[in-house]
C-alpha cells in the first residue's frame, strides 16, 4: 500500500508513545525515555526534505492525575532533544471519557498541528502504531501510516490504508511519494 499520488505532502505528524519512543506506559519521566531504533534517523530524513514534523500526542496520565501537564511537558522536551526537534507539540490532557475533540481518534490534534504549521491538513501525513492515529488523521483529512508493533490489533492492521514495517519506511513512503508527484 502506497499514499494517494494526488497531493502534496508538506508535513508529518509523529505519535510518541511506540511510534518515537519506547513505550513506558504513562510516561512523565525524561529519564524513561529511549527512542525506538531508527527513529532519529527518520525525523532527520524527513527533516532534511524540507518537511514541516510535528508531534500528536494522547496523554491521559494528565486526567487520571498521575502526572502534571510540567511533567509531560518535560518527557516531550526530552523526546525532542533525543529525536527532534519538532516545529509543533500537540497533546491531548484529556481521558478516554472526557469527550474532547483532541483526543485522537478525533481530528483535533491533527487540524491544530495543521494549523500551527500552516500547512493544510489534506498535505499532512500522520504516522503512529495504533488504529487511533491513523482514524485522527482520516477523520482530519489527512493521511495515515500504520507502522505496527506487537501491541497493535490485527483489525486496526486491516483498516489502515497504509502500513510500514517501521518508522524508516513510513518517511521512505513519504518522501518517496513526495518526489513522484514533484517529478
Amino acid at each position: 500500500m502506497a499514499l494517494a499520488l494526488d497531493r502534496p505532502v508538506g508535513g508529518v505528524l509523529f505519535d510518541r508513545d511506540d511510534t518515537l519512543v519506547v513505550d513506558v506506559p504513562y510516561n512523565a519521566d525524561p529519564h524513561l525515555v529511549v527512542p525506538v531504533p531508527g527513529a532519529r534517523r527518520a525525523v532527520a530524513r524527513a527533516r532534511a526534505a524540507g518537511l514541516r514534523l510535528g508531534v500528536v500526542t494522547n496523554q491521559s496520565v494528565i486526567a487520571k492525575g498521575m502526572a502534571t501537564a510540567e511533567q509531560v511537558a518535560a518527557t516531550n522536551a526530552r523526546v525532542d532533544e533525543l529525536v527532534g526537534p519538532f516545529d509543533v507539540w500537540c497533546v491531548c490532557p484529556h481521558d478516554a471519557g472526557d469527550g474532547c475533540d483532541c483526543r485522537k481518534p478525533r481530528p483535533g490534534l491533527v487540524l491544530a498541528a495543521a494549523e500551527v504549521l500552516d500547512v493544510p491538513v489534506a498535505e499532512l501525513v500522520v504516522i503512529g502504531d495504533i488504529g487511533a492515529d491513523v482514524g485522527a488523521a482520516r477523520a482530519a483529512g489527512a493521511q495515515g501510516i500504520l507502522v505496527p508493533t506487537p501491541r497493535t490489533r490485527r483489525e486496526e492492521v486491516d483498516a489502515a490504508d497504509t502500513v510500514a514495517a517501521d518508522l524508516d519506511e513510513a518517511v521512505s513512503l513519504v518522501l518517496a511519494s513526495r518526489a513522484v508527484r514533484t517529478a
